[in-house]
């Protein structure tokens, strides 16, 4: 490989090294270059059919325009140095069109402005862009959706603060998971509306230039691709983009809470869950015993960057008056990667989960460590009928601290009170002592999870 032909990507979403553990071929590809370029051709189109639809240009102009608008005859090398000089792509871009459509390219982007091209650019790739997030996460949905079920009565240790709390079961757990996501997708459906619509309004906002032509231009030119019409020009009203990218945090960040999950469950003391087996993946270069839970640690850094840039969307709202001077331009940065880190989190979550490997043995053995202890509101619940609840507090109290002091188990050491034996017998004791017997109403709420997520 020579120096001229060395790859010359530096952020992991374009690496050769990383682009595929933090994004998704399908999403690059939709916020690539050529992808964009494209989408800044098909609008002018659409412009000009949607002008000469109303009788504002000759349609015989419009019909040139559309055949010979091509990206295969761009010269990128020339737009980029262009771009570089006017800041903005879309000049460099028509002046070439216009050279490519002879007479007609004086009919070129009529009565447009730079970031009418730019805005309904973006808003045509965020809606796909949405469409594809959309499906992965119908695919995750479906995946949880399994593992609530399958694990629907298999109890393990429930922790709060890190500390063995009451038992659940890991389906609960997993339904838990699934309701995120179900809200995620339902989300995503009353977004969708808000973000894909046209920008075309002129230098101002005004569509000025288009006399009393111009709203019937908009709503011609939304048909033609597929967007709706906004009630306002929304070039400095930038919520709908803001929103956009909130979700993918909002996404990305119920993947990073299963992903901590998963990797605490999956460390050396724990051993509940393990990621899909596949040889190296997790490797550690000293260490041949290590496996690493690495699509976890992926989809965490990915919900801390796209958190990142949700907050960079919501600091780009602030925009001066009819035309922004900079704040836009942190979009252009914000939403590519907030879509391909997304993307990829989620193909990482799709993997892990998909093939998760769940040790129901070691999940009952870690919810015998505390000998019955974990269980303790379980005995004073079932006792206070018997001795009042402050009286079988002290008593539970008590059987507990003989246990944390001299062992046995809860069973053992209540056993041996006379405060205890007067109203159950040892059967009885071991029953109520048995974390097993005290799952509240987790297995009800895996089947009312799965229910309400049928309906979306």
């Amino acid at each position: 490989m020579t120096s001229r032909t060395l790859p010359v990507s530096s952020t992991v979403v374009d690496s050769i090294l990383f682009r595929d553990a933090f994004g998704t071929a399908k999403m690059r590809a939709l916020f690539s270059d050529h992808a964009l370029v494209q989408r800044y051709i098909d609008v002018e189109v659409a412009l000009a059919k949607a002008e000469a639809r109303v009788g504002v240009i000759p349609s015989e102009a419009a019909e040139v325009i559309a055949r010979e608008a091509s990206i295969e005859r761009i010269d990128f090398d020339h737009m980029r140095e262009e771009t570089d000089i006017v800041g903005y792509p879309i000049l460099p871009l028509v002046h070439q069109l216009v050279g490519m459509c002879g007479d007609a390219g004086r009919f070129v982007h009529w009565g447009a402005t730079t970031q009418d091209i730019m805005d309904t650019a973006v808003a045509l790739q965020v809606r796909d862009a949405l469409d594809a997030i959309d499906a992965d996460i119908r695919e995750l949905r479906a995946i949880l959706t399994g593992l609530a079920s399958k694990y629907r009565d298999t109890p393990m240790a429930g922790r709060t603060h890190l500390q063995q709390a009451l038992p659940v079961t890991f389906g609960y757990k997993a339904a838990i998971w699934l309701a995120m996501f179900d809200r995620h997708q339902q989300r995503l459906a009353a977004l969708r509306p808000r973000v894909a619509v046209v920008e075309f309004a002129g230098a101002a906002g005004t569509l000025a230039s288009l006399g009393d032509k111009g709203f019937e231009v908009q709503a011609a030119m939304a048909e033609e691709l597929g967007l709706g019409v906004p009630a306002t020009t929304w070039h400095v009203a930038r919520d709908g983009l803001a929103e956009a990218v909130n979700l993918l945090a909002l996404v990305t960040g119920s993947l990073g809470k299963i992903a901590t999950d998963i990797m605490i469950m999956a460390s050396t003391e724990f051993a509940e869950v393990y990621e899909p087996f596949v040889k190296g993946r997790g490797a550690s270069s000293t260490m041949p015993q290590k496996r690493n839970p690495i699509s976890s640690e992926l989809m965490l850094a990915a919900a801390k960057a796209v958190r990142q840039h949700a907050g960079l969307m919501m600091d780009a709202m602030i925009q001066d008056f009819e035309r922004a001077t900079g704040p836009w331009h942190a979009e252009w940065i914000a939403i590519p990667e907030s879509f391909i880190l997304a993307s990829g989190a989620l193909h990482q979550a799709k993997f892990a989960l998909g093939g998760l490997i769940v040790d129901s043995a070691r999940m009952k053995h870690n919810l015998g460590i505390s000998k019955g202890l974990i269980v303790a509101e379980a005995v004073m619940m079932q006792m206070a009928p018997h001795t009042g609840r402050q009286a079988v507090h002290d008593i539970v109290y008590d059987a507990c601290r003989t246990v944390n002091e001299r062992g046995g188990t809860l069973a053992e050491a209540l056993a041996a009170l006379p405060a205890v034996t007067r109203y159950f017998e040892r059967d009885a004791i071991e029953r109520m002592t048995d974390p097993a017997n005290y799952l509240g109403l987790a297995p009800q709420m895996v089947d009312r999870a799965i229910e309400l997520s049928s309906r979306i």
